[in-house]
């Protein structure tokens, strides 16, 4: 019989249970194991249908079932312990505020923007590394107390959730998120009407965009909808899904996060009575339209563009997550005009005039907008994401910065990490707790009691994570082939798959061409023996997913699942579809090694195999990424990395390397066991990695670096340029200098001793035509160095040259020697003031003709 028609049904909880609203919307629960026991323990059954997601969990739950909550005093009585640890956490004092007691530092705050946010599950707002290190970076950030709110968008559709077909080819999933299903609530003013803000767009309609909230801890992350009746089709279709659609769909969101982020968080903290943010984070070149609009601001209070440019430089920090050109967006310059045009009055940025806007995203093509440049020219802070990102990035970036080495150009780095609460297994907490020695994870440099646990505890531990794995995985398996087509009498195989006493081998990431998912495909024979082997077995579990349009990723990730179905050694490799936050929680626990080797140096960081260390898991990885900076022989294993040959050469090598430390080093350890059967040498191995890595590759301390080198400097920075008077001089000196710079010369370089011994010092003195400048307007160097054949200086050394007299054109300087042997020198002048945190910033150097 059909329905005449239909309803919705809610649940209503009582006031006993209200406080349970309260825990499901801040995030908290997600990193804080005994509330989420809490919400479990409701309905295991319902959590576990409902994704984890407190919110439906609690909309879901029977009248019956909640007069059973409302008369448990023991749940009562559990349910008031934790709202009450909330409140105290809340309101707690944490480290960045005693940092700051007393200093004009305190009143720094920090506006984080960044296409995804990687929180949890039941918020689908992520796609993978990015993403989850943006929640990392927020989660962490409340734990410590620091002031940041994060930006970004509320994805109707999210990302896509993979499944194989029969032949293992990706197919790709997408589910509909309203916002009544997830953890947010919408930014009301005091009218109780939400928050909007709007864009202007060239074809004169406006863009209407609502803003939400999340509560991460203390952190409040703002994501913008424009998923909306008001909006056009087309309008509404913005923030459908992440890094979906064409390059038209893309710029779109940029514009939305970025120029409707600015407005939005601006709005947000006046109706909440806060302070501006005063720094301006983009992670990644996804936000750069930020700084565009905050430009337009001050130009349409009467500033002038120089003037505004300077003002959002000095106040703006900018991490690249990109180690090869071809990951950065670029958008066609005819795109950009459109939007950011100056025709037809309809722009989103009116003020700004279009050619500055084109000259800040420029590049070598000038039919391309770059926003990885544009992130690099309105920022006067930025990063890369490990000690060899920042290398990488310097030369990438280099033709930004003309005539410096790229050694010089001024891009940083801050090692990227995991946010130990949420990465770490509940039952290793009390390892590292311990190897700690009690004190506060969130602040703690060093883990230096590595012997606070036992061998057999460790060990015991790490049995039962590896167990947990492979029951996950059997379980994976058999849903992942029910999904292919394939009948219950056809998987009775399954119940084999994995065992939980062998070796297991980690692997997971994104699958994309340069992490190299195969490498371990280029011998399969070899890899079947290993695998096989039958004193030292291993076994691998691995997971990912390929972007929808990368074609390759798919075929690659193809391969490996096919390999993985021959029945050789599907019991021994398994692949695990739809690659999420709690499969990555079982899989970096109860793998015993975390394999690694992507083409060096394409790892920006890395952070999968940073989780791995928090829970006792071995590194086995090339030398790229976070690894580079941390390798060492007694924490783990690096694959050494071919460089030099041709890309075939290469990977056969890498791979041979990869089998050879596998077979003869990795597993003979691991099945080497003492009387009490015990593989003592892992076991130390796991600790040293432990107390050695996990204080390095934890969040908490990047986000404290962000803290100390990035946030604080652009802070003190933005304090200096919001006195106008001073700001507008510094953009007046900016223009002196660049019309005055053709007319600087460097005259004359002479040796004043030119046969130099060792011991001694170098004479030098420079004679120099400075035209409208003085000689307190330019920063002269010698540079000093063995030339090589083609006159390049090698190992050169800078020393910084004075003018003879206040006002002198004529610099010297002295240059100690120590050692003999042919010394090539020059000199370099560059132009020099307080406001800027590096010479290079400008890309005006002089070199003698």
């Amino acid at each position: 019989m059909k329905a005449y028609d239909s309803l919705s049904v809610s649940t209503v909880l009582p006031a006993e249970l209200a406080s349970l609203r309260t825990l499901a919307k801040n995030l908290r629960w997600s990193w804080h194991p005994s509330a989420e026991r809490l919400f479990a323990g409701i309905d295991e059954q319902l959590w576990r249908s409902c994704g984890r997601n407190p919110v439906v969990m609690l909309r879901s739950l029977s009248a019956t079932r909640v007069a059973e909550l409302a008369a448990d005093d023991d749940f009562l009585a559990r349910l008031a312990e934790e709202t009450q640890d909330l409140s105290a956490y809340l309101e707690s004092e944490r480290w960045f505020r005693k940092h700051t007691r007393d200093t004009e530092d305190a009143a720094t705050s920090v506006a984080y923007f960044s296409m995804e946010f990687g929180i949890t599950e039941s918020l689908p707002v992520y796609s993978g590394g990015l993403g989850v290190l943006a929640g990392d970076h927020l989660k962490s950030a409340s734990d410590l107390g620091a002031p940041i709110i994060g930006i970004g968008l509320l994805y109707t559709y999210g990302y896509f959730s993979q499944t194989l077909s029969r032949e293992g080819w990706q197919q790709e999933a997408y589910t509909e998120h309203p916002p009544t299903d997830l953890a947010v609530d919408p930014v009301l003013d005091a009218d109780g009407v939400q928050l909007h803000v709007s864009l202007g767009f060239p074809d004169g309609r406006a863009l209407d965009i609502a803003v939400w909230e999340a509560q991460v801890g203390s952190i409040p992350l703002l994501l913008l909808d424009t998923n909306l009746p008001t909006n056009p089709e087309d309008f509404r279709a913005i923030t459908d899904r992440l890094y979906g659609g064409d390059a038209e769909h893309r710029i779109r969101q940029e514009l939305v996060l970025g120029v409707g982020g600015v407005r939005a968080v601006q709005a947000y903290t006046k109706l909440r009575g806060r302070a501006q943010p005063t720094v301006f984070h983009l992670n990644e070149g996804h936000a750069g339209f930020s700084g565009i609009e905050r430009i337009g601001q001050l130009m349409e209070s009467g500033e002038n563009f120089e003037t505004a440019l300077a003002t959002v430089r000095s106040s703006t920090v900018f991490t690249t997550h990109t180690p090869v050109p071809a990951g950065i967006d670029r958008f066609d310059s005819h795109v950009v005009q459109r939007y950011l045009g100056s025709s037809g009055g309809h722009t989103l940025v009116p003020a700004v005039p279009s050619p500055r806007i084109m000259e800040l995203g420029a590049e070598d093509d000038p039919g391309l907008f770059n926003m990885a440049h544009l992130g690099l020219r309105l920022a006067q802070y930025a990063n890369g994401v490990a000690k060899l990102h920042g290398v990488v990035s310097r030369g990438m970036f280099a033709k930004l910065y003309p005539g410096v080495e790229a050694e010089e150009v001024p891009i940083g780095s801050v090692t990227n990490g995991v946010h130990i609460p949420s990465w770490t297994r509940p039952s290793m907490m009390p390892v590292i707790e311990a190897m700690n020695g009690g004190r506060d994870l969130a602040t703690s440099n060093t883990w230096d009691h590595p012997d606070a646990v036992g061998a057999e505890e460790l060990w015991r531990i790490r049995g039962e994570l590896r167990a947990e794995l492979v029951k996950r995985a059997r379980d994976s398996v058999r849903a992942s082939w029910k999904a292919r087509g394939a009948q219950d009498a056809e998987l009775g195989w399954i119940r084999d798959v994995l065992d939980p006493e062998r070796l297991t081998i980690g692997f997971a990431r994104r699958v994309s061409t340069y992490k190299r998912l195969t490498l371990m495909l280029q011998d399969r024979e070899r890899l079947a023996r290993i695998l096989n082997n039958a004193e030292r077995p291993v076994q691998f579990v691995i997971a990912g997913k390929a972007h929808p349009a990368d074609m390759g990723g798919k075929q690659l990730l193809q391969q490996l699942v096919n390999f993985a179905d021959e029945a050789g050694v599907r019991d021994r490799i398994v692949f695990l579809p739809d690659y999420n936050v709690t499969i990555a929680k079982h899989l970096v626990a109860g793998s015993d090694v975390w394999l690694n080797n992507p083409v060096r140096p394409q790892e920006a960081s890395g952070t999968s195999g940073m989780k791995a260390v928090m829970n006792g898991c071995l590194t086995f990885s090339i030398s790229d990424g976070w690894w580079d900076e941390m390798a060492d022989d007694s924490v783990g294993w690096t694959i050494p990395d071919m460089h030099g040959v041709d890309e075939r050469t290469r990977d056969a090598l890498e791979a041979g390397a990869l089998y050879d430390i596998l077979e003869h080093e990795i597993a003979p350890l691991f099945y080497e066991r003492d009387e009490r059967g015990l593989p003592t040498e892992w076991v130390e191995k796991v600790r040293r990695s432990i107390a050695v890595v996990g204080p390095k590759v934890a969040a908490e301390r990047m986000v404290r670096d962000y803290v100390n080198d990035l946030y604080l400097p652009a802070g003190r920075s933005a304090r200096v340029a919001s006195e106008v008077a001073a700001t507008r001089a510094f953009a007046a000196w900016l223009g002196d200098v660049r019309a005055a710079w053709p007319s600087v010369r460097v005259e004359s370089v002479v040796a004043e001793n030119p046969e130099p011994k060792t011991g001694e010092g170098l004479r030098l003195s420079a004679r120099l035509a400075l035209g409208q400048l003085t000689s307190d307007d330019v920063l002269v160097e010698a540079v000093v160095g063995a030339p090589d054949e083609d006159g390049e200086l090698l190992g050169a050394r800078i020393a910084e040259m004075r003018p003879v007299a206040d006002g002198s054109s004529d610099f010297v300087v002295e240059v100690p020697i120590d050692a003999p042997g042919r010394l090539g020198f020059t000199v370099r002048v560059q132009p020099q003031h307080a406001f800027l945190q590096a010479p290079a910033e400008l890309g005006l150097v002089r070199l003698p003709s």
